[in-house]
């Protein structure tokens, strides 16, 4: 396991400190990788140097189904960390592992940590809520998909403003092809951006029951007309350039950061992936709205994931679990990590003190998911998603948008197949869970 050099300075300026006195050991297991790997290193390293009874000791686990899948065998050996980040899809998925979760507003209580919910933004913590309120998981690298465009591209394409629907998003699109540009737009992690969120961004539900918030024994419905028909426009929008797929994650960041293409939906996560390797000048803008469907966006959802405490600990190590969740939430901390890595900030200080910092004059669209998640107060279509099986369904949707863009499937026979195929998997999961 690799400690980081900030941790092993930490423990041994302890030790010296009280005579070699013994600090407890706080497993986190996560899955960020590369410059974000770094970034949670010196969290863990910060929070070691803050106090000198815990010492937090992450552990890249690999990418987020590859970490939860790893946790959940750790915990079946009785070898569970204490803390491990999973991904926002798989929050149905640990709540049904009874006994093995420990609910974040349990833990602060037990431990008797000041806990105040009413800090952090709505939009973030309600989708990780209990129908009474209580906090199931520390929301962390919480994130939503923004609109990216190629300011540079614009200028030369004579685009005065970065488009706020879908008609002047196509036609921005054609706009850039004219002016030598290959491809007009591109999107990533497909599921997420254009029907979870477009959903949401539209008020349209994805499921009944709440989008699966009420109870398991839910269905699909995201083949509906506005899915569909939008779907088909992308579709038959590749035979001009002025759509390109590049990929069911981040794969398609290199058609946006290379160039290639003058516009990109993806997270707004991406800002130091694409701060690094862009040699443009680029922004940020909300989601397009489809005004065939609505005529004002109501917000979008998160993405990201949270850190869930797992029980079978000794009971010292969650009084240092309570005061490392403490500590995450601190506005320094929350406004450091959102600035740095353009995951928003959990709690709304941590986005004043940004602001007060004039990170966003100095920035400008940096606060663009932060408008989108408080556009509107959530509606039961715009809270989020709680499906089971959900990380084996979206490799379905997955498996279904590829068909469309391939020319295999219309977008109705795409969506039709995901929702049914999807349904089997939710009729499994509420038979196992009832």
């Amino acid at each position: 396991m690799r400690i980081s050099k900030y941790i092993l300075g930490a423990v041994t300026a302890a030790s010296f400190a009280t005579g070699a006195y013994a600090q407890v050991e706080i497993q986190w297991w996560h899955a960020m990788g590369g410059a974000n790997g770094e970034r949670v290193d010196k969290i863990a390293a910060d929070f070691n140097a803050s106090q000198s009874d815990y010492v937090v000791v992450p552990s890249y686990k690999g990418n987020y189904t590859e970490t939860m899948t790893a946790a959940v065998a750790a915990f079946r050996a009785h070898e569970q960390p204490d803390i491990v980040q999973v991904f926002e899809v798989g929050t149905a998925t640990m709540m049904a592992a009874k006994g093995a979760v420990y609910p974040i507003t349990e833990l602060m209580a037990d431990t008797g940590t000041p806990f105040d919910q009413s800090v952090y933004l709505p939009a973030v913590v309600s989708y990780y809520q209990t129908p009474d309120g209580d906090l199931l998981s520390m929301p962390f690298n919480s994130s939503t998909p923004v609109l990216w465009y190629n300011k540079d591209a614009f200028k030369k394409a004579g685009i005065e403003n970065p488009p706020s629907t879908w008609d002047e998003l196509n036609a921005d699109a054609q706009k850039l092809l004219d002016s030598g540009m290959t491809c007009g737009y591109s999107f990533g992690w497909q599921s997420w951006v254009m029907i979870e969120n477009y959903s949401a961004w539209h008020n349209l539900p994805i499921g009944t029951r709440e989008n699966g918030f009420a109870g398991t024994d839910t269905e699909f419905t995201f083949n509906n007309d506005a899915v569909v028909n939008r779907l088909q426009s992308v579709a038959d929008s590749q035979a001009k350039g002025i759509f390109k797929y590049g990929g069911r994650r981040g794969d398609s960041l290199s058609l946006f950061t290379s160039g290639e293409c003058g516009m990109w939906m993806n997270s707004s996560a991406y800002y130091g992936s694409i701060k690094s390797q862009a040699e443009f000048d680029f922004g940020q803008t909300m989601l397009p709205l489809d005004t065939d469907v609505a005529d004002a966006p109501q917000n979008s959802i998160i993405g990201g994931a949270t850190l869930w405490v797992l029980r079978g600990q000794p009971e010292d190590h969650y009084k240092g679990v309570a005061a490392f969740m403490k500590y995450l939430s601190q506005p320094e901390v929350q406004a450091w990590w959102h600035q740095e890595t353009g995951y928003v900030p959990i709690t709304t200080a941590a986005a004043d003190l940004s602001r007060e910092q004039g990170f966003y004059e100095e920035n400008p669209g940096t606060d663009t998911a932060i408008k989108e998640l408080s556009l509107n107060p959530p509606t039961p279509n715009s809270r989020g998603l709680r499906f089971g099986n959900f990380v084996q369904i979206r490799d379905i949707i997955n498996e279904e948008m590829e068909a469309l863009w391939a020319g295999d499937k219309t977008a109705r026979e795409a969506m039709d197949t995901a929702v049914e195929r999807g349904n089997a998997l939710l009729a499994k999961f509420a038979r196992a869970n009832r």
